[in-house]
């Protein structure tokens, strides 16, 4: 059962929703949702950028509860922004459909104010030396870009995120379909200058024809490619959603399952821990109880 993973009890949380940031030049204000727990100081920070899909509301700072819920309850304030892909604007906005670099700005703005952010609900208990990014599918690459990966060769590293989490990422231009790479042109990243530590996380039945020709292994090339990404975890079974990351009861979810979810949440939360406290043993012991459980998942590291 992957409830063998060590993980913390869950506890209560409280959730602000939504704080708003002005933007020089961003076409609308910034909205967040902000979780953490109700009770702490020194909270570590998980930035969270979100995927597409045909859910209007989940594609925003209003999806992911499985995994902002369980993050939050066990010791992490959660900042979730909805990105300008998140608005249902109309094809002819510049950026459509992706936004590629209005996403990274938005994290910039949010690290630029996190005195703001943390106003007045959470003042002086946010830690902004811990501070890491957790990316799905589209909001991967997003996180992919703030780890170093690079794109028509520019460096939009941001040293202030100090891990990340790679859930279903986009691969190289190489592996996409004719037709993808002509429409997402800013997915184009060169990995070998993501340098930040960072957790791969992918399905081994995502396999999307129209997207890509390399089959379900295209979503794990961050991790073979880049210097940074020192671990990978393949979810046996799993597609897109990695058993249900974007919202509970989907009806657009794939490969819903509550087992394959939970390994992806105690998973993801053990790297994440560990990765923001130097010393913890939480990834550790996460992986020793995955290896007595290879048929929910594997860990492969460098």
């Amino acid at each position: 059962m992957p409830t063998s993973i060590p993980v913390p009890d869950a506890v209560p949380t409280v959730a602000v929703n939504p704080v708003v940031l002005k933007a020089d030049g961003r076409a609308y204000p910034l909205e967040l949702r902000v979780t953490a727990p109700l009770a702490g100081d020194a909270l570590p920070i998980v930035i969270l950028s979100h995927g597409g899909g045909s859910s209007p509301y989940l594609k925003s700072k209003d999806g992911y509860s499985p995994l902002v819920d369980f993050y939050a309850s066990r010791g992490f304030a959660v900042i979730q922004p909805t990105h300008l892909s998140g608005l249902g604007l109309d094809p002819s906005t510049p950026g459509y459909p992706v936004f590629w670099r209005s996403r990274i700005d938005d994290f910039r703005l949010i690290l630029d104010n996190l005195d703001a952010i943390e106003t007045p609900v959470f003042a002086g208990r946010f830690d902004a030396t811990r501070v890491a990014i957790v990316g799905h599918s589209a909001g991967a690459n997003t996180a992919c870009a703030l780890l170093g990966a690079r794109t028509n060769g520019l460096d939009l590293r941001d040293p202030r995120i100090s891990a990340g989490v790679l859930l279903a990422p986009t691969g190289t231009a190489e592996g996409m379909t004719d037709t993808a790479r002509e429409r997402f042109p800013d997915l184009d990243a060169d990995f070998s200058h993501l340098t930040t530590r960072a957790l791969v996380v992918y399905g081994d039945e995502d396999d999307e024809p129209l997207f890509t020709t390399r089959g379900a292994a295209w979503h794990a090339e961050p991790y073979h490619l880049s210097p940074g990404a020192d671990a990978l975890l393949t979810l046996p079974g799993a597609k897109h959603y990695l058993g249900g990351v974007m919202g509970y009861s989907l009806a657009e979810s794939d490969d819903e399952d509550p087992d394959r979810l939970a390994v992806t949440q105690r998973m993801t939360w053990a790297y994440l821990w560990s990765a923001l406290h130097a010393g913890d043993p939480a990834w550790q012991q996460a992986t020793d109880a995955l290896s007595r459980l290879p048929e929910l998942g594997q860990v492969q590291a460098k």
